[in-house]
């Protein structure tokens, strides 16, 4: 754990008693702080008096001795409406944080050459398998290195800091807007495209969030950024002529003068002299097709910024054993590959699946993000059939009419077993069974995770089946 610094004997709320609020709340503890918490759900109130926490509700105690109010970053404090206690709090001039602001004081709080190294990974998709392979691509090289922040670890949970640590934190718009001191040594901003507008009152917000990953970078620091989409690009020409940290654009679109490129599934390196061929990804089993392409080539310029060989990165690469719920083959029966894309929660990420595989029986569908399946429809010819579920199936079901055969079957459990009887008996060679969502998964799912592990043991449910039918 890392203590938070800054609150000793100082009174402390803490909002939300998720993974993080509750993080929050025990490294500020540990630093010194009187900690009161409160969240509007009965159970986890009850979760965290059983360790020990100190539960008030913050809507009706007095605010006069309370210093700051760290909220869990899915409770909005702006758009589209702010809470109650945010509103509060706001009313009253209290300060409102973020656990990964009581992360970036703590850092601070070191003396530079002590301090550990920061990369920080954010972007529309692909920020979870950024992170878990610059961490194996790190570890391998030798280097003390942790991923946390929006993936697995919260970041106070890490362990504590030493010189030559290396921290891999995954970070998300709502941990960014929530954070003023953050300083990452490298900083990736991997693609922009809308999503979580409604939180960030338009695209505008969600960019500015994002941008604060870049904020307070220094000579000697790398920012990595990529040219694939026009926002991106904006951000990346706006960074060189800033002219603070070193800029090393990416691209998985084309051949880069400058820069990091996947071009054909092989990792070039070009700078103003030359360029070469780095990495062959043919031989990395986990990072097939073109967004893959993207991520390795932002961890391959960290990995370069952080001292690795070539030769270190490549190997690294090639043992790299992918993400879970990312595009991820969880088995294959009767010659039908079932592949768990649950982490695609946005039709961006939809895409990349759909552009990866053909004979598609697609699983899509749970709560719905705005514009739905839009921006889809070139990736449609490689779906055979599409089995709707969730809140979505009725919008969906209508955005699909007329270009892709669809059948609505309600929950992931009918979706499964009817789009493993249609792919059995279709007769196309290597049919797979995407699911693929397009959508969060609240209405039926705790989170994304949930929805996967539920998909992966309905796969092995079909598999147990099917043995007990053949005959002794």
């Amino acid at each position: 754990m890392i203590a938070a610094v800054g609150f000793k004997d100082k009174t402390i709320a803490v909002m939300g008693l998720g993974r993080t609020g509750l993080s929050a709340a025990k490294a500020l503890l540990a630093g010194g702080a009187k900690v009161i918490v409160w969240d509007d759900n009965d159970k986890n109130r009850e979760a965290a008096i059983k360790t020990g926490l100190t539960c008030q509700d913050l809507s009706k105690r007095d605010w006069s001795d309370i210093a700051a109010l760290v909220l869990s970053p899915g409770i909005p404090h702006t758009h589209p409406k702010p809470h109650h206690v945010a509103k509060l709090a706001k009313a009253v001039g209290v300060p409102i944080l973020g656990d990964t602001e009581l992360f970036a004081m703590a850092i601070n709080a070191i003396a530079p050459k002590d301090r550990p190294v920061i990369y920080g990974i954010t972007g529309t998709n692909g920020k979870s398998t950024t992170t878990v392979l610059l961490t194996h691509i790190l570890r391998e090289g030798g280097h003390d290195a942790h991923a946390g922040g929006n993936i697995g670890t919260a970041c106070l949970d890490l362990p504590e800091p030493h010189p030559g640590m290396i921290y891999v934190l995954e970070l998300s718009s709502y941990q960014l807007e929530l954070t003023q001191s953050l300083h990452c040594n490298g900083a990736i901003l991997l693609n922009l495209s809308p999503d979580h507008l409604d939180r960030h009152g338009g695209f505008a917000g969600y960019e500015a969030a994002k941008r604060k990953i870049f904020a307070h970078q220094e000579i000697g620091d790398i920012a990595i950024i990529s040219m694939d989409d026009t926002h991106s690009q904006s951000l990346c020409m706006n960074a060189m002529v800033q002219g603070k940290a070193n800029v090393v654009p990416i691209s998985a679109q084309g051949m880069l003068s400058h820069g990091i490129s996947s071009v054909a599934g092989k990792l070039y390196e070009s700078s103003a002299t030359e360029t070469k061929m780095r990495v062959d990804l043919v031989n990395a089993p986990a990072l097939k097709g073109q967004h893959n392409g993207q991520n390795a080539a932002a961890a391959f310029a960290a990995a370069r910024h952080a001292g690795l060989s070539v030769d270190a990165i490549a190997t690294a690469m090639i043992t790299f054993p992918g993400l879970a719920h990312r595009m991820e083959t969880i088995g294959s029966f009767q010659g039908v590959r079932f592949i768990n894309d649950s982490k695609a929660t946005n039709a961006d990420a939809v895409r990349q699946a759909l552009g990866t595989f053909v004979n598609i029986f697609w699983i899509v569908g749970g709560q719905a993000k705005s514009g739905g399946l839009d921006g889809l429809q070139d990736q449609f010819g490689a779906v055979e059939k599409a089995f709707l579920i969730g809140e979505a199936q009725d919008a969906f079901a209508r955005q699909l009419k007329g270009k892709v055969k669809a059948k609505k079957c309600g929950t992931l459990d009918n979706a499964v077993s009817q789009a493993f009887e249609a792919a059995r008996g279709s007769g196309l060679p290597d049919p797979v069974i995407l699911l693929s969502p397009a959508c969060a998964s609240f209405d039926q799912f705790a989170d994304f995770k949930a929805r996967g592990e539920g998909f992966r043991a309905l796969v092995g449910g079909l598999e147990d089946s099917q043995k007990q039918k053949r005959p002794a």
